[in-house]
């Protein structure tokens, strides 16, 4: 974690996705507005990983909300993140809750929670759904956006 945007390694410098996401560097910086409870939401509609048996493509619409304390995600840390995952194997529960847990170890958010709206395997779609505990009163929670899937409809 950074404490000054100046120590930053990956924001205005080339950087490319990381081979995997043990690799990522997730950064952070300081919350301007620290103290005023808000909410961050990031949404990343075409998030990819692969099946750890088969090595075909998994992909996912994930949105992840938190209410942030002193620290922010730095956002282009954060899509180099999501995008390490591109040729990790991991079942979708796996994937989606450690998206969770290194933001969390990142930065400390008073509050998060993140969607995994996966698209069908097998004909199933799998969502995975994960909270920090209960937010924070008085926080605005929009609803996450992400209808059902409905197949060809």
């Amino acid at each position: 974690m950074n404490d000054r945007t100046e120590d930053l390694t990956q924001l205005g410098r080339e950087a490319r996705i990381p081979a995997s996401p043990d690799e990522a560097v997730l950064e952070s910086v300081p919350n301007g507005q620290a103290g005023t409870l808000y909410l961050v939401r990031f949404t990343c509609p075409e998030f990819t990983s692969v099946c750890p048996m088969t090595g075909q493509p998994d992909f996912a619409h994930l949105v992840i909300d938190y209410a942030p304390a002193d620290r922010l995600v730095e956002s282009k840390s954060l899509k180099l993140f999501l995008g390490s995952f591109r040729n990790h194997g991991a079942f979708h529960e796996d994937c989606t809750v450690m998206v969770a847990k290194r933001i969390e170890d990142a930065i400390r958010p008073q509050w998060l929670r993140i969607g995994g709206y996966w698209y069908p395997r097998g004909g199933m779609p799998i969502d995975v759904f994960y909270q920090s505990g209960p937010p924070p009163e008085g926080l605005w929670l929009p609803d996450q956006g992400v209808a059902p899937y409905r197949g060809r409809g």
